[in-house]
């Protein structure tokens, strides 16, 4: 799948390819290209939470009123981007396709910075963010191929076309281990990389995929997910305990 993006005013001008199969162009507004994404992933995500991407979970995840989302689906769906399946929304092939575009040019910009640049997590995202949509096919490959073809971004979310992004079926988030549970830090989703200040921490405590905590307790009264690292004692909200993704480890 390829992207080449032009600004017009306030609309981005998408020509995508389905892995060299004839080009389309679509004007395409940076409000549907969120959209799109957003949906993606959550699609990518529910593999293990079973949830449907339903209008109200949506307007969660992008911080956006229900009425302002069922408005902008709409008008996605007119425009091909979206359809509906007993509530929930679904991709369509161009919105899939343009989606699936957009995240593997950002997640290999971010990983390329972590790695290459040794950029710190939140920094590489935000500038990720922005240049997304300015690297040509050339460079994103060139990239690619620096960095030994990675499968996932720095933060654990798989590159599309690298590998299947379906998570373990053992997959839980970190919110819902068991008091002395070990486990191995799979990825953290995308509303965990739009904060920041979650990214440097986790960083800074080497919370990074691969790494092995093991749980002590979660305790919903107080909001609070303690666990240790190399037997050293980390706690955690469980709003951001609820952006990390484990796995069971031995």
């Amino acid at each position: 799948m390829r992207c080449f993006p032009n600004r017009l005013i306030g609309i981005r001008q998408i020509t995508y390819s389905s892995w060299g199969h004839m080009l389309h162009t679509v004007n395409l507004t940076e409000t549907y290209e969120n959209y799109l994404e957003a949906i993606y992933n959550m699609h990518d995500e529910a593999s293990a939470t079973g949830q449907k991407v339903i209008n109200a979970r949506l307007a969660d995840r992008l911080g956006v009123k229900p009425p302002t989302v069922s408005q902008t689906l709409q008008r996605m769906a007119r425009d091909g981007f979206v359809k509906f399946d007993n509530g929930d929304i679904i991709l369509t092939k161009q919105g899939a396709e343009i989606a699936e575009a957009s995240i593997r040019r950002h997640r290999i910009i971010e990983r390329f910075m972590s790695d290459i640049l040794n950029i710190e997590w939140a920094v590489a995202h935000r500038e990720a963010e922005r240049l997304q949509h300015a690297v040509s096919d050339l460079i994103e490959a060139r990239m690619l191929a620096a960095l030994g073809h990675p499968k996932t971004c720095p933060h654990g979310n798989p590159i599309p076309g690298m590998q299947s992004t379906r998570l373990p079926d053992d997959a839980i988030l970190l919110s819902q281990a068991a008091p002395n549970q070990r486990v191995e830090i799979l990825r953290i989703t995308e509303e965990g990389e739009r904060d920041p200040r979650l990214l440097d921490y986790l960083q800074k405590q080497g919370l990074i995929p691969g790494a092995c905590i093991v749980v002590q307790e979660v305790v919903d009264y107080t909001g609070v997910v303690s666990f240790t690292k190399d037997g050293a004692p980390i706690a955690l909200g469980l709003k951001a305990a609820r952006t990390i993704w484990v796995k069971p480890a031995a």
